[in-house]
């Protein structure tokens, strides 16, 4: 018997969700089998992560700040990938354009830090964050525009350009290596929290970071650009198809290196927020938040209010793995790796049966879409 595919002409939202849900939970029960298999429970794993720890910690609040630390630069590095993924320029580059972002943002503390006010330092930080990052990720829609070359290959590479040359900042003590500390007889990066480092807002105990908020307003501001400007349907148009665009009169060149430039200047900006916070440069300083940021855009469908849950969903993920791995020694943090593999593996086979569905074609029979 053959089988072949067809679309559903509709599918109830309440059953999409299902699918939805039901792929998380095989996830979950998938990751228990391996939980089981090393000698872990997994409802205490599970508990222990969900939780992130905080239950029965006097200190919870604490927990709660280095969450947020997790899921700021991941919310608007994902925002600003959807950007690009809506126009269907597949920016891959985003951990490359947030080392760039990160290392001009901690190159302007040093430099500025002491001797301009820490408010003034902040703004350059971002700005300067911006253009780097803004500027890398640019190059590749000059190449798409004029070449035709293939923006992912490119950006792909680019990705491990800007890792080498973090990785040459750390391991190269020279005079002019303002990153590194002096006093130390091996290289290592020195921090500048001293002389910038975005405040937060106490509330009790609690200080939210204003990195928060400023994420929250990028993404208002991101929501409002695509539904109601101008340069929102323009991306709209594109994405859908490019012939159209410019049939319609649309210079489709500028409006590509437009958004990526937009696009790769979030991902800056979301560098600095990070840089910014821990108040020192890193070679792991992206936290892979450029390659998650993909993951979390296709889960949400980029959407950017779905954008943000899933964001936080994910950042509980992976800051919950890491907090119950320091209970469980035989688990290790990389655990969220993989459960975060398996989760969108089977939410995007969940998507495919929501938009499709297999049917068997009897020979020369017909086969219509509605289901």
């Amino acid at each position: 018997m053959r089988f072949h595919i067809v679309k559903r002409d509709a599918f109830p939202l309440w059953k999409r969700l299902s699918f939805y849900l039901g792929a998380v939970v095989i996830a979950l029960l998938l990751g228990a089998v391996v939980l089981m298999a090393i000698g872990v429970n997994p409802v205490d794993y599970y508990w222990r992560m969900f939780t992130m720890g905080m239950v029965g910690n006097k200190i919870a609040y604490r927990a709660f700040e280095n969450y947020l630390k997790v899921f700021v630069p991941l919310v608007v590095t994902s925002v600003a990938l959807s950007l690009a993924f809506k126009m269907r320029f597949w920016n891959i580059g985003g951990e490359g354009q947030f080392i760039l972002g990160a290392v001009a943002a901690a190159a302007v503390a040093f430099q500025a830090g002491p001797l301009l006010p820490e408010p003034l330092t902040l703004v350059l930080m971002c700005l300067a964050a911006m253009l780097a990052a803004g500027l890398y990720g640019v190059v590749t829609a000059v190449f798409k525009v004029k070449f035709g070359t293939s923006e992912t290959l490119l950006t792909l590479m680019l990705n491990y350009v800007a890792l080498y040359f973090i990785t040459f900042l750390g391991e190269t003590k020279a005079a002019w290596n303002f990153f590194l500390e002096p006093s130390s007889a091996r290289p290592i990066f020195t921090s500048f929290s001293s002389l910038a480092e975005f405040p937060g807002i106490p509330i009790g105990k609690f200080h939210l970071n204003v990195c928060v908020i400023l994420a929250v307003l990028i993404g208002v501001g991101i929501y409002f650009y695509l539904k109601y400007t101008k340069h929102g349907y323009e991306i709209a148009v594109v994405g859908d198809s490019i012939g159209t665009a410019r049939y319609a009169g649309m210079k489709v060149n500028r409006i590509i290196l437009r958004t990526v430039f937009l696009s790769a200047c979030l991902i800056g900006l979301a560098a600095a927020f990070k840089v910014g916070t821990a108040g020192i440069l890193s070679t792991a300083i992206t936290d892979d938040v450029g390659w998650t940021g993909i993951i979390v855009a296709w889960l949400a469908k980029l959407n950017t209010g779905v954008i943000f849950l899933v964001s936080a969903l994910i950042g509980v993920l992976q800051y919950g793995s890491a907090a119950a791995a320091a209970t469980f020694a035989q688990v290790d943090s990389s655990f969220a790796d993989m459960l975060q593999g398996a989760i969108l593996f089977l939410v995007l086979a969940a998507d495919f049966f929501t938009r499709f569905r297999v049917v068997p074609s009897a020979k020369g029979g017909n086969s219509n879409g509605n289901g």
